[in-house]
């Protein structure tokens, strides 16, 4: 199961240290906005924040009332943090008395049909973008779309499409165990569910939940979908890997094709038939990844320029946390990634994908079950034990990266937060997820949204006790003002008609490397 300290200490030789000092990473939060109360927030993006569109640090997702803020690249998850924290600093500022929902699982929702699609004006790409979005609540169910987490973008220097791909094989392999260590989503409000059929337990009035879960976000009511299920998506290269996504993005599929693009009255339900709308409909825990150019399709970009970075998707918003997430966990997922990249990494078969996708599933919705039993190669094993012997062996990888922090405080963060990582292993009580459900028990009655409105207000009240310079206040000014004039200008420059446009991008032109989509 764990890669040979041979074969690791030889595959970590190669690496100097320069190389290891030249990691770079971003970070992207998802958050609703609530009212004091905790229910969902149902007004308008503020405009105090900008274009959603246009916006380089502050957006929407799926919902307008659901926030993205987006840092950009930076050289340690401690710079990443710090331009998180002044982002969330300049967003309190503009939503009054709403608040930014400290849990990934949703607060207190309306029903489905009222939970407001986001909207990003007139223009062509901003239409688009919430016909999409209509299209994910009919395929999907809006509530789904109100789950929000933390996506890391992380780069090296020197790896090309194949050790990419060989380092994505191996996280899909060894994903849980940041599930385990991470996940913080054990319990979720009852309104979440609705009349669905479900696997959880009341554990008190009005919250739902599994008492050994670790991440309902990452299992089968987070983003999971039926007919994505049929999708079998090999990442043996990037070819196999963008003939997968093009063939998902190409084939109408029978419900979507029922649904229509239009309905009969004319508006919009969806991008397209197909079984994917768009590259980014494709859910999984980590994405190959290329900035696009400006009317680009994502899988044409890989498919002409090739892998840029990744994008992990795994991990879940940590409540504790002011901003959602903590560096010391973005320094495990280094480590974790540097051991996927450099420890064997065999090619997939359609038997091991579905092998991945049942234990994922086990350690979301029951990873703290004592003696809970995983899938590997060697036939069933011990997920604690596999952990166990993962974490041991990315040691010299923590020593490597601290001695590669040349010139910085010599205080070993990697080698501290693997410590860390190994200690909650070993004693499952202090894993964020069983955290969680004893403050729930302990503060809230065992209620979801008591606690997750707890968290909320210490992040709220955490945030405006931080200064905020002013050079910073006048930046997130000029971003405001800036990203009006861009979507105006956007929208003036419009001339073709929507459905013309909508043709287009849609194309499986679009997708390929011979051309870029209008």
């Amino acid at each position: 199961m764990a890669a040979s300290s041979t074969t690791l200490a030889r595959a970590l030789s190669a690496l100097p240290p320069e190389r290891l000092a030249g990691i770079r990473c971003g970070l992207e939060r998802e958050t609703l906005r609530v009212q004091p109360d905790g229910r969902l927030a149902l007004t308008p993006h503020p405009a105090s924040l900008g274009s959603a569109l246009t916006h380089p640090t502050v957006t929407t997702d799926f919902s307008e009332s659901q926030l993205e803020l987006i840092t950009g690249v930076h050289g340690s998850a401690e710079a990443a943090v710090a331009e998180l924290s002044r982002i969330h600093q300049a967003v309190d500022r503009a939503l009054g008395d709403e608040r930014m929902w400290a849990s990934s699982m949703p607060c207190c929702l309306p029903v489905d049909e009222t939970i407001p699609i986001a909207r990003y004006g007139t223009s062509n790409i901003g239409r688009a973008k919430s016909v999409y979005r209509m299209g994910l609540g009919h395929r999907y169910g809006r509530r789904m779309q109100t789950i929000c987490g933390v996506h890391y973008n992380w780069s090296l220097p020197g790896l090309d499409n194949d050790a990419h791909f060989a380092l994505i094989r191996n996280f899909r392999r060894h994903a849980f165990v940041l599930l385990l260590l991470t996940g913080a989503s054990p319990a979720v409000c009852e309104s979440f569910v609705g009349d669905r059929e479900h696997p959880l337990e009341h554990l008190a009035p009005g919250t739902l939940g599994r008492l050994h879960a670790t991440s309902l976000r990452m299992g089968r009511l987070g983003y999971q979908s039926d007919a994505q299920a049929t999708l079998s998506v090999s990442y043996n290269s990037l070819e196999g890997y963008a003939a997968s996504l093009h063939e998902a993005l190409s084939r109408p599929h029978p419900d979507y094709v029922a649904l229509g693009v239009r309905n009969p009255g004319g508006e919009y339900n969806q991008l397209a038939p197909t079984l994917l709308q768009i590259e980014n409909e494709f859910y999984g825990t980590i994405r190959p990844k290329r900035v696009v150019r400006r009317g680009e399709r994502p899988l044409h970009a890989l498919r002409d320029r090739g892998v840029e970075y990744i994008e992990v998707r795994c991990l879940d918003l940590d409540p504790m946390s002011p901003v959602g997430v903590e560096p010391g966990t973005l320094r495990l997922v280094d480590l974790f990634l540097l051991h996927c990249l450099l420890t064997d990494s065999p090619p997939d078969t359609p038997q091991e994908i579905e092998a991945l996708a049942r234990n994922q599933e086990r350690v979301a919705g029951a990873g703290r079950e004592p003696g809970l039993q995983l899938e590997s190669r060697d036939g069933l094993v011990s997920a604690a034990d596999w952990a166990g012997e993962l974490l041991a062996s990315c040691v010299p990888i923590a020593e490597a990266l601290d001695a590669a922090r040349e010139g910085r405080r010599n205080d070993a963060p990697y080698a501290r937060a693997l410590a860390d990582a190994r200690a909650r292993l070993s004693d499952f009580s202090r894993l964020p997820s069983a955290q969680v459900l004893e403050a729930m028990r302990r503060d809230h009655a065992g209620g979801h949204i008591g606690f997750g409105l707890a968290r909320s207000e210490a992040a709220r009240l955490h945030l405006r006790a931080l200064p905020l310079t002013e050079a910073d206040q006048a930046q997130f000014a000029r971003q405001v003002r800036e990203s009006l004039q861009q979507q105006r200008e956007l929208e003036a420059a419009d001339t073709l008609p929507f459905e013309a446009f909508r043709q287009g991008y849609v194309s499986s032109d679009s997708l390929m490397p011979h051309r870029v989509a209008a």
